[in-house]
This record gives structure tokens, C-alpha cells and sequence, in this order.
């Protein structure tokens, strides 16, 4: 998790991103990487002292080459800016000169050009952040078109000064504690934030970790189902193994992680002047450990306050896990809105959020540089906090314990919000949004379709009700005429929904089978090759499969509590 070399992601050394200014004579740095503009070639000849002179070519990422940059943000010939250099008059500030990253409300990104200023804080920035080789999983592109998934892991790791109040102060690696899966709809008109808990129990897969030396070492999953937290730090397990468990509850997936510690949510509640939160009642820290003691009605805290509270279970209404949960939301979508209202108006606290940020953040290498945090933030800025959702992953109470004290993802509800993210349905009336996922959906299944008694099908129970295979084989037989159809009992393992996987030259035959069972498009899943004359489609039916005969579609909405971004925690 060592912060990496200058260099060595974007494929370029920042010295080599200074552009002289014909018109003014000064170097300006060229953040993007983009090609200079006619009106302003790019010269190599006297770069500011100790910057550097060799060019380097971009380096391709694990899974292709970087995308292109927007022409839009370099400077432009003649641009109003030059216009009041040359009159003496003081230039507009470009938006695009500067850019705040906030993701779940645990990290800003801030990065100005032109200067010697502006070097030194890219250079500062970038020799911040800290990265991890997570291997094949995730993705090399900041934010590739279509919907995208970001998790943001809490890691409860006790190091640092004032930490130890917390409790196992022998934890020196940490786990997933606190963690968001923060998933951003293809359009970019809304995104939706979903905690999961530490205590859900689920199955974390086996998962191949990057050593120190270069080699690859595969760390075991567990034996049943364990706590979640457990996914990072034990065993060796990395970051990458908390993206694949996600992956596997919820069948997306995950692009990209950003991992923060407790001295995160210190530095930057205080970089950004403090996080306004509100009580129903006074809160006070009953062990005396932390020291909270806060009024009811509205209050404003920062550094080891803002932990507390963030911490704190006494004076909720159960003193557990889950509660604390419905508050940090809260806390996440106050942060949010200080962000996008008080500090982009300043850059000198726009910099301070930055260096608090980056000190205390970790990230796959995918997205391990300012210029890639920046085209991530660009896209994340599009976004209304209005149609921001923030939800808990629907639990219920382990019912393989006598006295729970752990939780299982809700059975019926649960799927339900699995299916909207994998639809990329928006939680909010996002009218274009919601148009362009149903116009998605009716295009896939557009097409011939094979009779009925041509289909051929393998049936598995991959989550749904005991006997559900054989249900859905003699059902398909004796009432739908699908006599090509066949039990082949459990899959080999759980999925997080019903799933139809076929190939090309039988695609006639699952949009028949798909009209038959009332399957969504998203459960058809195309495969890559032609199937022989006598193979069949592999139907695995997961939990959000009820009966034979009961179409499995796509909710438009499910029964969750859920909160707006722009919602603030005191009304009125």
C-alpha cells in the first residue's frame, strides 16, 4: 500500500506535462495529459529547474490503453484568459482548472494548473496517494462508459494518535468496517450509496493476492458464511478480496475501490470546516473514552469529535451496528453538501481537503493518480445531490442464532435492490434515466423466437426455493411444451439472481424461454461462442425466483428506508 512513483500509472512524469505559454512566456502545467494546441506548442527546451526533460510514452493499462482526453481541457488560442493577461486585468477562474473528488463524503481531490504552485501540488498530491495491485479484478479505466461501481472501504485499523480509544489496539492491519458500495448510473443523472454491514454474514470467494516480490498468492475463502469485515485483513486478504465478495453478493461488477482509515474522517471533517450534524436528544460517550458531549438540536464537529460520533452506538435507539449505520448516512450526505457548497468556492480549503484526503486514502491502481481521480471526479460532479440515494443493504436477523448478533441479507428484499442497480434502475424519478434502461431492456429482447419444443435448457437451483429446479423442469414440460428441458439439480454455487446463459445461435431460443418464465434482460447473459447442434442453454434460478410460472421482473421500486443527498438532518 506504499504510495507509488511519479510516473510509473499515467504513463508520463508530471515535469514532462509543462507547456510554454508563447503569449505570456511562462510554463503552464498541462494536468490532462492532452495534446497542445496549435497556438500553444509544446516545448521541452527549459522546463522549470528540476522538473526533468525526458518524454515517456503512455503506458497501456491492464486492460487497454488510457482513453483520450477531453480537447476541452487545455487552454484554448485566444481564450479569454490570455485576453486578460494581456490587458493586465486578472483572469477568470476556469472551472476546469479545478475539480473537487468526493465519494461518499470520505475524500476531495483538488487540482489547479499553471505555476509553479500548482506543480508543487500535484507533485504533493500524487506522492500521497497510495495504491494497491488488486490484480484482474476491477477495472483500468477511471470510469468507463456505461453504469460503474466504486466501494469505499472503512478500514477500523487503530493506528494513529487518539485512535486507541476505540478499542483492539492490537489491530494494526484492520478490516472492511465501514463500507459503501457507491454505484453511479450510465447517464451520470443519479447514483445510489449502499452500506453493507460489517456483521452480514455471506460467503467471501477465494481470491488471488499480488506479494511484495511480484508473485501471485491465492488466500482461501471461508468454509460457509463469515462476518464481512472479515473479507480484508485477514488471512492476507487485500482490498481486492472485499471487491470480489461484493461482487458475489450482489452480482456486479465493481470497477474500483478507495479505502480510508479513521484518521481520514479527522483530517477531513476538518479541512472542510466542520460537518453540521443534529440530535433528537443530548449524546454523550457513557465509557468516557472519546470524550463526546454534544447538545441536542443542530451541531458542527470536526477531527476527533467528527470520529466520535461516527463511532458512537450509545443513545440510538437499538445501540447497534445497524443504527449507527442510519447515522454515518446522514453524516456522508452533511459532508457531501459542505463539500459541493462551501468548498468549491474556496480553493486554499479545496487544497486542504485534497492533502487531508490523499494522505489517508488508498486506491486500486486503476485510478491511482490525481489525473485519474480528476476524470473520476469530473463525471462524479455531474451529479445532483438530489439524486443521490443512500440506503442500508435490507437485513434481517441471522436466524441460525439463538440471540442474533449477526444479519443475513433480507431474502425478498434484498434481491430486489440487487436487481435495480444491475438494471441500472434509478431509485430517484430520473424520467431519462429510467427511459433509456427500459429502451436497453426492450432492445435485447427484440427478435425471432424459436418454438417452444425447440428450446433446450439445463435447469439449476443456484438460491431459490427447495426443489425449484424440478418444479421449474415439469412445469416447463407438461404446461409450456419445452420438452428439451432438464433437471440438473444445485449450482455449483449461490447466485445473486436468476440468470439465463446462452449463446449466440440460440438467442431465438432464450428470448422464447424468457417470454415463457417472464425473464428480465438482465438475466439473459450472451455468451461468446456457438453452441453445437445438441447443447443447451444453462438456466440457474437464484433467490428472486418465487415459483413456476412466477415471471421474475425487475422492480421499479422496492421498500427500503432510504434518504436524499440534499436532505439535511435538521428541518426547518
Amino acid at each position: 500500500m506504499d504510495a507509488h512513483g511519479r510516473g510509473q500509472t499515467d504513463g508520463a512524469d508530471p515535469a514532462d506535462q509543462w507547456v510554454l505559454n508563447p503569449q505570456t512566456g511562462d510554463y503552464e502545467l498541462r494536468l490532462d495529459g492532452s495534446a497542445p494546441t496549435p497556438a500553444f506548442p509544446r516545448q521541452r527546451s527549459a522546463p522549470p529547474a528540476g522538473t526533468g526533460t525526458a518524454p515517456r510514452a503512455p503506458a497501456p493499462g491492464r486492460r487497454g490503453h488510457r482513453p483520450a482526453p477531453d480537447p476541452e481541457d487545455g487552454p484554448g488560442p485566444q481564450d479569454d484568459r490570455d485576453a486578460g493577461r494581456r490587458k493586465g486585468k486578472q483572469p477568470r477562474r476556469s472551472g476546469r482548472r479545478k475539480a473537487l473528488l468526493w465519494t461518499g463524503g470520505v475524500m476531495g481531490l483538488v487540482l489547479v494548473g499553471g505555476s509553479a504552485f500548482a506543480y508543487y501540488w500535484y507533485d504533493r498530491l500524487y506522492g500521497n496517494i497510495g495504491t494497491v495491485d488488486i490484480g484482474d479484478v476491477g477495472s483500468d479505466t477511471a470510469l468507463a462508459d456505461g453504469p460503474a461501481n466504486i466501494l469505499v472501504i472503512g478500514n477500523d485499523v487503530r493506528t494513529g494518535k487518539g485512535n486507541e480509544a476505540y478499542g483492539d489496539r492490537d489491530n494494526v492491519t484492520g478490516h472492511a468496517d465501514t463500507t459503501l458500495l457507491f454505484h453511479v448510473a450510465e447517464d451520470r443523472s443519479n447514483a445510489t450509496v449502499v452500506s453493507i454491514p460489517r456483521d452480514l454474514m455471506t460467503r467471501i470467494p477465494d481470491c488471488d493476492t499480488r506479494q511484495s516480490d511480484g508473485s501471485t498468492k491465492t488466500i482461501p475463502g471461508s468454509e460457509g458464511t463469515t462476518r464481512f469485515n472479515e473479507s480484508y485483513g485477514v488471512e492476507g486478504r487485500d482490498p481486492g478480496c472485499t471487491m470480489r465478495t461484493v461482487e458475489q453478493l450482489t452480482g456486479l461488477d465493481v470497477d474500483h475501490f478507495m479505502m480510508f482509515d479513521f484518521n481520514a474522517v479527522k483530517t477531513l471533517s476538518t479541512a472542510v470546516g466542520g460537518v453540521e450534524v443534529c440530535l433528537e436528544k443530548p449524546l454523550k460517550d457513557l465509557d468516557g473514552g472519546t470524550k463526546l458531549d454534544l447538545p441536542a438540536g443542530p451541531s458542527t464537529v470536526q477531527g476527533e469529535q467528527a470520529l466520535s460520533f461516527l463511532r458512537n452506538r450509545h443513545g440510538l435507539k437499538n445501540e447497534s451496528d445497524l443504527d449507527r449505520i442510519g447515522m454515518q448516512q446522514k453524516f456522508v450526505a452533511s459532508m457531501l453538501r459542505r463539500l459541493k457548497e462551501d468548498t468549491l468556492g474556496s480553493p486554499s480549503k479545496m487544497l486542504d481537503v485534497a492533502d487531508a484526503a490523499t494522505k489517508s486514502l488508498t486506491v486500486d491502481k486503476g485510478i491511482g493518480s490525481p489525473t485519474k481521480l480528476l476524470t473520476l471526479a469530473k463525471e462524479l460532479g455531474k451529479i445532483d445531490l438530489k439524486n443521490i440515494t443512500l440506503m442500508m443493504l435490507p437485513v434481517i436477523d441471522n436466524p441460525d442464532e439463538p440471540r442474533p448478533v449477526t444479519v443475513v441479507p433480507d431474502p425478498v428484499k434484498a434481491p430486489q435492490v440487487f436487481s435495480m442497480l444491475q438494471d441500472d434502475v434509478s431509485f430517484t424519478e430520473v424520467k431519462k434515466q429510467q427511459k433509456k434502461a427500459k429502451d436497453k431492456q426492450e432492445a435485447l429482447l427484440k427478435g425471432p423466437r424459436a418454438e417452444a419444443s425447440a428450446v433446450r435448457v439445463d435447469v439449476l437451483n443456484g438460491g431459490g426455493p427447495q426443489g425449484a429446479a424440478q418444479d421449474t423442469v415439469g412445469w416447463l414440460q407438461n404446461n409450456e411444451g419445452v420438452s428439451r428441458s432438464s433437471n440438473q439439480g444445485n449450482a455449483p454455487a449461490k447466485v445473486a439472481r436468476t440468470q439465463l446463459v446462452y449463446a449466440p445461435d440460440q438467442a431465438d431460443q432464450a428470448r422464447k424461454l424468457a417470454d415463457l418464465m417472464g425473464l428480465p434482460a438482465a438475466a439473459l447473459k450472451p455468451g461468446t461462442e456457438d453452441a453445437g447442434a445438441t447443447e443447451p442453454m444453462t438456466l440457474t434460478l437464484g433467490p428472486d425466483f418465487k415459483g413456476a410460472g412466477v415471471p421474475v421482473a425487475t422492480p421499479k421500486k422496492v421498500d427500503v428506508p432510504q434518504s436524499r443527498a440534499d436532505e439535511k438532518m435538521c428541518k426547518g
